[in-house]
């Protein structure tokens, strides 16, 4: 029997709703969205062994992170996230190399962010009212590497979802990456923070079912600062 896990990430897949993604989410908003499109009732194809009736089962824990190596990541490189936000969402519903057509939902959100440890945390409180879904994101440094790592929580089931992705600033673009399985298909999801301002950024997600030489978003943020 599959994980609700395991479920939770081919749902992702097959409704269009991934990551979460959030790479990532292994991907901390792969896990976001498989939990928005059930509560949503989004339509799938499911397996035998997907059981719809678990809304709760966002958690991708069958999900690894990609191989972590020393990085360059230092306490702060989060502080840019420090505050209210408004968000325009884009979410691809129906993703995957065999899709007929590129369809994307847009709704609108909002998140409140802090800085935690110094530095070492920064704190995600992502909330999308239409939706009536809400969850956290965690993003934590470790030290000792310097290679980020990137959790989630979604709100309905209180669990921190791991492994999650891991990566890092290079150039004033954040990437983080795992890789997952799609049923019996590896694949490759990763999140990626651009356009950083002092008051807006870019968020986005997307998989690859062919080891990193293509990507399909499927999930697009755009962030624009309250206060």
């Amino acid at each position: 029997m599959a994980s609700e896990e395991a479920i939770a990430r081919r749902d992702v897949l097959k409704s269009g709703a991934g990551l979460g993604v959030c790479v990532f989410a292994a991907a901390p908003v792969f896990a976001a969205l498989a939990a928005l499109a059930q509560e949503n009732h989004m339509s799938t194809k499911t397996t035998a062994s997907d059981d719809k009736s678990q809304p709760e089962a966002a958690a991708p824990g069958g999900a690894k992170p990609a191989s972590v190596t020393p990085g360059t990541g230092k306490p702060g490189e989060f502080d840019f996230l420090a505050g209210e936000w408004k968000i325009k969402h884009r979410r691809l519903k129906t993703p995957g190399p065999s899709a007929a057509t590129k369809e994307w939902d847009e709704f609108e959100g909002e998140a409140t962010c802090f800085t935690i440890l110094a530095g070492v945390g920064s704190v995600e409180e992502l909330r999308i009212p239409s939706r009536g879904f809400s969850g956290m994101g965690l993003r934590l440094l470790d030290v000792e590497n310097k290679v980020w790592n990137d959790f989630w929580v979604n709100a309905k089931s209180g669990v921190l979802t791991t492994p999650g992705q891991t990566g890092g600033f290079e150039n004033g673009v954040g990437t983080f990456g795992a890789d997952d399985m799609d049923g019996d298909k590896p694949i490759k999801v990763k999140g990626v923070w651009d356009q950083i301002t002092p008051n807006s950024c870019r968020w986005w997600q997307a998989v690859s079912w062919d080891d990193g030489k293509t990507w399909e978003q499927n999930w697009v943020m755009e962030w624009m600062r309250v206060k």
